[in-house]
């Protein structure tokens, strides 16, 4: 469904939390249409800035522990780790300035 590479339960703590770049997350699952109509708009983002940032995404169904542990309720929710802690979320679908401005806010601090 995505170029962007999934995560796991097993493979979030190193591929997420241990990252040294910051990560965002798209958490999704495949029934939900507003995710597969979000998923273009965060690749295409990944495309302009993957040098700066990780993107992945992790399916809600299939890594239900990880999604609550973060307190994801509704999908599409993006959520952009720094350092191995959540800084900001965006949930539903937005465009595609919506994802940069919030990208460039947390660039722009580091």
């Amino acid at each position: 469904m995505s170029a962007l590479p999934d995560v796991t339960q097993s493979t979030f703590p190193t591929a997420v939390l241990g990252s040294d770049k910051p990560v965002l997350v798209d958490f999704w699952a495949p029934w939900c249409g507003p995710c597969r109509m979000l998923s273009p708009v965060v690749e295409k983002v990944a495309g302009s800035l993957g040098d700066r940032v990780s993107f992945v995404k992790m399916n809600t169904d299939e890594n239900p522990s990880t999604a609550g542990q973060y307190g994801v309720s509704g999908i599409p929710c993006l959520i952009l780790f720094k350092g191995g802690q959540a800084v900001d979320r965006i949930v539903g679908f937005v465009p595609e300035q919506t994802i940069r401005q919030m990208l460039d806010k947390h660039l722009a601090a580091a």
